[in-house]
């Protein structure tokens, strides 16, 4: 089994600075994951051409079941914390999940925002810059695999460092139900080992992801709970967006 997370900067690539989606595709289909997790996804936005960026990965990878959760609605210039339902056919912008196997149930976990504006000092400056933060939401899957159950979570934490913190506190927390092994996915804007040490959770791939072309971090994360042994695991440059995606290879077995 091949779990797998991208940050895909709603399909952008910096060689081009283009969103062409038949290379997003194939981008998509060349990772080649059982349950992938995809950050800054686009749904009927402009800039992507109007696509919903969660079914062409769908298609492409050749998924049974997929669920996109919007954290923001609108267009960029005028964004608003999206409301689900009561936003039908809006411009969205959010997270994804997608699995090649049936998905047994389906849970989005709300993850507040910082109540702000907040100083952040962000790489390369003295200074801190004052920001507002934005909404940010999981999306979780209890999955059939062929070995048994697995619940498989995407998200995408905010950038205010101690808030991420409090984030993946909670967002663990609301997983304590449900059932083992789980792997939680996504770019959650903490460095190296930070997110084991907050979660207690084990890494199953220790690769750098950021920035693309030559990274010198690993901000982008697949954690485990339970009976989940990763036999290989490393990051890989799509051609696409600012984020290597992170991928890791499952043994054989892993339930035994």
């Amino acid at each position: 089994m091949r779990l797998a997370t991208f940050n895909i900067l709603h399909g952008r690539s910096l060689v081009d600075d283009a969103v062409d989606l038949d290379r997003y595709a194939r981008a998509v289909r060349a990772l080649d994951a059982d349950v992938l997790a995809l950050q800054e996804v686009d749904r009927d936005q402009p800039r992507s051409h109007g696509a919903d960026l969660t079914t062409i990965a769908a298609e492409a990878m050749g998924a049974v079941d997929h669920r996109f959760a919007a954290t923001l609605a609108g267009l960029p210039t005028t964004w608003s914390a999206a409301t689900g339902d009561l936003q039908p056919g809006t411009a969205s912008y959010g997270v994804a999940l997608l699995s090649r196997w049936p998905v047994r149930s389906w849970t989005v976990i709300p993850l507040e925002a910082m109540q702000g504006p907040v100083p952040v000092v962000f790489d390369g400056a003295e200074e801190p810059t004052m920001v507002t933060d934005e909404p940010r939401v999981a999306v979780v899957a209890v999955v059939e695999t062929p070995e048994g159950q697995m619940t498989a979570v995407s998200t995408h934490l905010t950038f205010i460092p101690d808030w991420a913190t409090v984030q993946l506190e909670r967002l663990v927390a609301s997983l304590a139900e449900m059932p083992r092994p789980a792997v939680l996915m996504g770019d959650l804007n903490m460095a190296g080992s930070r997110p084991t040490v907050v979660t207690g959770w084990r890494s199953l791939a220790d690769a750098l992801t950021f920035p693309v072309s030559q990274p010198d971090r690993q901000i982008d994360h697949i954690l485990a709970e339970g009976a989940v042994r990763a036999a290989e695991a490393r990051s890989v440059a799509t051609g696409l967006s600012d984020h290597r995606a992170l991928v890791v290879d499952v043994e054989r077995g892993w339930l035994g």
